[in-house]
């Protein structure tokens, strides 16, 4: 019995650790985003995101999930989706990223008619012949069919 303790008191430490760092990853302003991302995909204002609010969602980004999509993409998280969960999971696909200001700097440097713009057809070369991992021309479809919706 007190090995089971042990192992709840190890397990909510652990959980407070994970939660309490996460805030620290971002400022007031990206947490506020989040925020507001959060409400837009939370429709039944319960406290956590389910099946229905993801599929709502996408159906208003004129997709059509399939429950197994659904299914999947609920059982990517450790817990039920709270904020704190939301904030986490974007953190830890954010973590190791360049900041937005470094983004927009590397692509001003493809930008040469200062137009706010690439070009596709440069973009698909420079992405497929230029870089060290380069990119089939199947995933630039890809790519561009994601950038699109």
């Amino acid at each position: 019995m007190s090995s089971k303790r042990a192992k709840t008191k190890t397990t909510k430490k652990c959980t407070q650790h994970t939660t309490s760092n996460v805030f620290a990853m971002f400022d007031q302003s990206q947490i506020q985003e989040f925020k507001e991302a959060l409400n837009v995909i939370h429709q039944n204002r319960d406290g956590f995101i389910n099946k229905e609010d993801l599929h709502y969602m996408l159906a208003s980004l004129g997709k059509n999930p399939t429950h197994g999509y659904l299914d999947a993409m609920m059982n990517k998280p450790p817990a039920p989706v709270n904020f704190t969960i939301f904030l986490t999971m974007f953190g830890e696909k954010l973590n190791g990223t360049d900041p937005e200001d470094v983004m927009r700097n590397v692509f001003t440097c493809f930008d040469e008619e200062a137009t706010g713009t690439i070009q596709e057809d440069y973009l698909r070369e420079l992405l497929t012949t230029q870089f060290m991992n380069k990119f089939t021309n199947e995933k630039v479809d890809a790519l561009y069919r994601e950038a699109t919706c």
